[in-house]
């Protein structure tokens, strides 16, 4: 299994912050953020990861990651997403550099308290398709800002809704997908959302749609260190005093 990691777009929510950088290269802790999703990646035993970018400070990552030696792996490459066009068409990037291998996909502003170990080890042991990693959120307001899933009475996802109004269920869809290598060719014939950019959420409900789908969800913090200054430095706040990526279980 190979990482995508997703590292672009241009944070205008962290503004004035981010106006002199990447908001994935802003501290965490004692170190820039995306170190926090490398090491999550690296602690599942992903030792071969591609950092997807964009933006004018695209090479600050190779500057301060390297050939990604220092942070455990065995081949750190970089791709450029020349305009903001969507997570799934970031992922689209990485066809070539997963020649055919699954892969585990991580947005690098997302941290969690707990590795995700547990969840790529469930799906390497599922036989394809795709996982999803949930946390639960208790806020209906700040689920009406994320992919919220709704499931049936025996739990199976129904399908996933961006940002809705009356959110289906109290979990959130985190920022780390599981994919086979079919995802590809989904990502292939998916045509823009209304913004114009190609959406995750459509990647997952295609393997909704094929019962294709299985999920975790996550214990402990999660939190997506991107969506607002707030959050950013409540993430922050986190880390400093808990840390992040403890090795333990997730239950599903």
């Amino acid at each position: 299994m190979k990482g995508v990691l997703l590292a672009g777009g241009t944070g205008s929510r962290l503004f004035p912050l981010t106006r002199i950088t990447n908001k994935h290269l802003l501290p965490i802790g004692d170190r820039p953020m995306v170190s926090y999703a490398i090491e999550n990646l690296a602690s599942a035993g992903i030792r071969e990861i591609m950092v997807v970018t964009g933006g004018t400070h695209a090479g600050e990552f190779l500057r301060l990651l390297s050939n990604g030696r220092e942070e455990g792996l065995d081949l750190l490459t970089y791709g450029y997403q020349e305009r903001p066009g969507g997570i799934a068409e970031a992922l689209g990037l990485a066809a070539h550099f997963a020649d055919g291998e699954p892969v585990c996909v991580m947005l690098a502003d997302n941290v969690f308290q707990y590795s995700i170990a547990p969840s790529v080890a469930a799906f390497e042991g599922q036989g394809g398709g795709a996982r999803l990693l949930f946390a639960e959120i208790p806020e209906v307001e700040h689920l009406r800002h994320l992919g919220v899933p709704e499931l049936d009475s025996s739990g199976q996802v129904v399908r996933i809704v961006e940002k809705p109004a009356t959110p289906p269920s109290r979990y959130c869809v985190t920022g780390a997908y599981l994919y086979d290598a079919s995802v590809f060719e989904v990502i292939s014939t998916l045509t823009p959302s209304a913004r114009g950019e190609l959406e995750i959420t459509d990647v997952n409900n295609h393997y909704v749609a094929a019962g294709q789908i299985c999920y975790d969800v996550i214990e402990g913090f999660w939190g997506d260190a991107g969506e607002s200054i707030d959050a950013y430095y409540a993430v922050n706040d986190f880390v400093r005093r808990h840390g992040a990526n403890h090795l333990r279980g997730a239950s599903s």
